[in-house]
């Protein structure tokens, strides 16, 4: 096939989503596939339209990839593409209507709520230690932690993540990522950091953190968070992969609190999925087929 892999684009995650696409664009050819490599710009649709690709492989990530605009396009163009689909996409970039869907869904989340711009910046405005995130990003990008002792560090200065922010309590434990291909979970994986939470920094820097994979838990507890990724997965319409973060409160009330859902889970060298993937004897390349076999339209 004629596959056109889009990567880069404007989002924060560009770096990232240009070290997916290459190592796509490399599998994609090692399968005996046509590959146009673009670095998404604005003018994306006069590109595809020039080209003319049979199927679009998406490896963006962040704000216009993976939140349902790309798709969107893609559907008017009349393009098959691989991930999640226009609604499923927008749903889990979106964290507090994801959240609404995973508690809908019988999914532990964590309490809190969303807040304004200004009320962050003003003071606590939920008892420490508390989460902040901005409503619209992945990787964790513009993730703060706010602990008892800590100075409350919020200025003008250091928030520029939109005009609104989830704030949630702050659940302790182990963090946990799950992987769904084809409504089917691959497996689970344990992260740790050497320091800190698993920031953007300890995703994609070499030994910023150790994947333990498969996850170090009992089967029935492995068992259940699998299900949990699956009911997210399926609670949000994903198709094709996803991959979604837990925190397994295990000293506590034992409950795995559900972090997020990620429509394009990245593909880069560093990336938990493709790690995962192989647990189940899928190598790289046979995930990208298996995601180019699954390409499709909304409608």
């Amino acid at each position: 096939m004629r596959v056109a892999v889009l990567m880069g684009g404007w989002s924060v995650e560009r770096e990232v989503s240009l070290s997916s696409g290459a190592a796509v664009a490399k599998a994609c050819r090692a399968l005996g596939h046509e590959v146009v490599e673009i670095d998404v710009t604005p003018d994306i649709a006069a590109i595809l339209m020039r080209e003319k690709p049979e199927v679009v492989f998406n490896a963006l990530h962040g704000r216009f990839g993976e939140d349902g605009c790309i798709q969107g396009l893609l559907e008017l163009l009349r393009i098959p593409y691989t991930h999640s689909g226009v609604l499923a996409s927008a749903l889990a970039m979106d964290k507090p209507m994801a959240k609404k869907i995973f508690a809908a869904a019988g999914i532990p989340c964590a309490q809190g709520g969303v807040f304004t711009r200004e009320e962050i910046l003003k003071r606590d405005v939920m008892a420490r230690p508390y989460v902040v995130k901005p409503a619209n990003e992945g990787s964790s990008v513009g993730v703060k932690l706010l602990f008892p002792n800590d100075d409350f560090f919020f200025t003008e200065a250091n928030w520029n993540y939109g005009a609104s922010a989830m704030v949630e309590q702050y659940i302790p434990g182990r963090e946990i990522t799950v992987a769904v291909l084809d409504d089917t979970p691959l497996g689970v994986t344990e992260i740790r950091t050497r320091e800190g939470f698993y920031d953007y920094e300890h995703k994609y820097t070499e030994g910023g953190s150790v994947h333990l994979c498969p996850a170090p838990l009992p089967q029935d507890k492995y068992d259940e968070v699998m299900e949990l990724a699956l009911r997210a997965h399926r609670a949000l319409g994903c198709r094709g992969l996803s991959r979604s973060d837990f925190r397994y409160n295990e000293a506590g009330d034992g409950k795995f609190y559900i972090l997020e859902t990620n429509t394009q889970p990245g593909m880069t060298p560093l990336s938990l999925s493709p790690e995962i993937a192989a647990l189940c004897g899928m190598d790289f390349n046979a995930l990208v087929a298996r995601l180019l076999q699954g390409a499709r339209l909304d409608g």
